[in-house]
Order: structure tokens, then C-alpha cells, then sequence
């Protein structure tokens, strides 16, 4: 019986980003091999942009929570156009643009993903500019929404409001109605505040202080990246009925020792502050959360990133692509996206 679906063409290769190991940003490996046609259930996106996120920039020294063993491909999410299908997806897939969420695999030319995982990105929208709304977008989107629920009138507070998912909570936040406050370094206060927040210099000595001077009241959220011991401060700044988002633990990120300490100390934390009869929430944001219920997961997933995408196509989000690099030069835009002179995310190109 002949097989008439759609093949990549015999002998076409991939050039895909390893990490071998624990290395400097230069010690990344490009390597090339054959691409494999789609199985069942299965479609190959050609990417035309892949992201550089935080989760990235802890794997490569080996401290992402849940991070596969060495060597692997790194790359949470990309956009991409669907160039082969298996058994069981239809043809009309093909040639079309999607993004998707992947954890670790975006690094490549060409990505083998689940067709039930892909969302689909309007043609009017660059594919850069998309893709820092992938997983960005969905986090963001899920924090302020489905955890912290905000209204129009609420106050909150997003640090690092330069970075990727600073960005765009800030964004998300203004559009749904509320006012924000964006810590920052000084250099990029001009750049949050055309974002539509009120800056404030992270290093400035009375930060704590500065900040309740905008929210005397308390926030009615802090979304947190940074843990450490931060994170106390971010919890005391909060309103009556406030919630604290906490999404990572970006002060450790360079501390040596046990990658699962400062996740585990950060967890004690909010798990005592949730017992106090104070009405305050505390939450440990994970996009995997849900992934034990696929169906459940992969809907709400298309259904908030399908949210975001929409509103970058109306143009009432503005993409921040702090550069775009190829592949090939994937060294530099690690070491470009780690270090702390972009606003907005570093886009790998083909």
C-alpha cells in the first residue's frame, strides 16, 4: 500500500543547539543529523523563531528543578511552520504556522511535537515577535488571571518589569484594568514606563520602603521571579487579601549547591504563609502544573495562549525582541540574553 502523506524529503538535516554539559555559553554545541519524519500523531515544524528564556539560562549551569540529564537539546518554545505530517494528522496542517510549548527541544531547525499541542499564529504577526509571547504569554496570562484574578482598579506589582515575563504581565495587567508598579534597573526605567508602569530602581537601598510609597494600602499582587530572601518583602508589601505569585528563584541562579534547595526552602515558605488566618494567598506558579490531566492542561493552554496571540494581532500588546540571532550563534545570544542589558527577549532565528 502506498504511504501518499507528506514526507520530509530524503537526506534533508537538522542543525540543533546541545548542551553537553555544565559549560560557558561558548561551550555550546551546534551539530547537525537527519531529520525524522513525523509519527503517528506527530508533526515537524521548521522554526523560524525559538526563545531564550530563564529556564535556559539554569540549565546550562545544570540548576532547572526538573532539567533532563546531559547532553540534551534545550528550548522551551517556538514558532514554527508545519512542513510533515504522520498518520493521523491531517494535511491541511502543512505550511501552516504554529507555536507551541516544548520545554526542551526548540534549539533546532526542525521540532518533532504533538499535533495536539499546537496553536495556531496569525499570519499578520512576525514570527519573533510571536514567539516571546509563547511562553511568556501563557505564564504570564495564567498568573494573572487564573491565580492572582485581577480586576480593573487593583494595584500590583511585577518585578523585573524589563524581562520577558516582566514585560508582558505588565502589559496583560494594564489591559485588564489595573495599575502597575515595575521594579527595574534605572537604565531600563524609560522603557517600563512607555509600558504603561511606574518604575522603581531594584537596587535602590529603601526598596521596600519606595515601593509601599506607591501602595500604601498593599498590593493586591506581587508577581515574584526572584525568591531568595526577597521573597519576605514581597509577601509584607501585600494588601489584606493580596496574592503573591512567586515564578522562580532568579537570585539563586548563580549560587552553587543543590539546584532543588532554594525550590524546596521557597515552598516552606509559601506552604506557612497559606496556613496564616490572614487572608492573604501565596502560589508557586508552574505552566506544568496541570500536565497529569493532558486534555485539561493542553486546552487551557491553547485557550490563554490563542488570548494573548489575539491581542498582539490587534496590536494592543507590543513584542519586546531584545535581538534576533541565528542559530548558529546560539553562544552569543546566551551570554547576549544573560546578560541583564535587554529589555525583552532574545530571539533565535534560523
Amino acid at each position: 500500500m502506498n504511504d501518499s502523506r507528506p514526507r520530509v524529503a530524503a537526506g534533508t538535516t537538522l542543525t540543533e543547539a546541545v548542551l553537553p554539559g555544565v559549560v560557558a555559553p561558548d561551550g555550546i554545541q551546534i551539530r547537525t543529523r537527519p531529520v525524522r519524519p513525523a509519527g503517528p500523531g506527530q508533526v515537524v515544524l521548521a522554526m523560524e523563531a525559538a526563545g531564550i528564556s530563564f529556564a535556559e539560562q539554569q540549565m546550562r549551569r545544570g540548576k532547572y528543578y526538573d532539567q533532563p540529564p546531559f547532553p540534551f537539546v534545550p528550548g522551551y518554545d517556538l514558532v514554527g511552520r508545519a512542513v510533515d505530517v504522520g498518520e493521523g494528522v491531517s494535511a491541511e496542517l502543512l505550511g501552516r504556522r504554529f507555536a507551541v510549548l516544548t520545554k526542551t527541544g526548540a534549539w533546532s531547525s526542525h521540532v518533532t511535537v504533538d499535533a495536539a499541542d499546537l496553536c495556531a499564529v496569525p499570519e499578520s504577526v512576525d514570527s519573533a515577535e510571536a514567539e516571546t509571547f509563547v511562553v511568556n504569554g501563557i505564564t504570564a496570562w495564567q498568573m494573572l488571571h487564573r491565580l492572582a484574578k485581577i480586576r480593573p482598579g487593583r494595584t500590583v506589582l511585577v518585578h523585573g518589569a524589563n524581562g520577558g515575563v516582566g514585560s508582558t504581565l505588565v502589559q496583560l495587567a494594564r489591559i485588564a484594568g489595573a495599575r502597575v508598579v515595575g521594579t527595574a534597573s534605572a537604565k531600563h526605567h524609560d522603557a517600563v514606563r512607555a509600558l504603561g508602569a511606574i518604575p522603581v530602581d531594584y537596587r535602590a537601598p529603601d526598596l521596600e520602603h519606595l515601593l509601599r510609597g506607591h501602595a500604601p494600602q498593599g498590593y493586591d499582587a506581587v508577581f515574584d521571579h526572584v525568591g531568595g530572601e526577597g521573597i519576605v518583602a514581597s509577601y509584607r508589601l501585600l494588601a489584606a487579601k493580596g496574592t503573591l505569585v512567586s515564578y522562580g528563584t532568579a537570585s539563586t541562579r548563580d549560587v552553587r549547591g543543590s539546584s532543588k534547595a532554594p525550590v524546596l526552602k521557597l515552598f516552606g515558605r509559601l506552604m506557612l504563609w497559606n496556613a496564616l488566618p490572614n487572608g492573604k494567598g501565596a502560589h508557586f506558579y508552574n505552566i506544568w502544573a496541570g500536565r497529569r490531566r493532558p486534555a485539561t492542561f493542553r486546552a487551557a493552554l491553547h485557550a490563554d495562549l490563542t488570548q494573548v496571540l489575539t491581542l498582539l494581532a490587534d496590536g494592543r500588546l507590543v513584542p519586546q525582541v531584545a535581538a534576533r540571532v541565528p542559530l548558529a550563534q546560539v553562544g552569543e545570544a546566551v551570554r547576549l540574553a544573560e546578560s541583564g542589558t535587554v529589555v525583552g527577549k532574545v530571539v533565535l532565528v534560523p
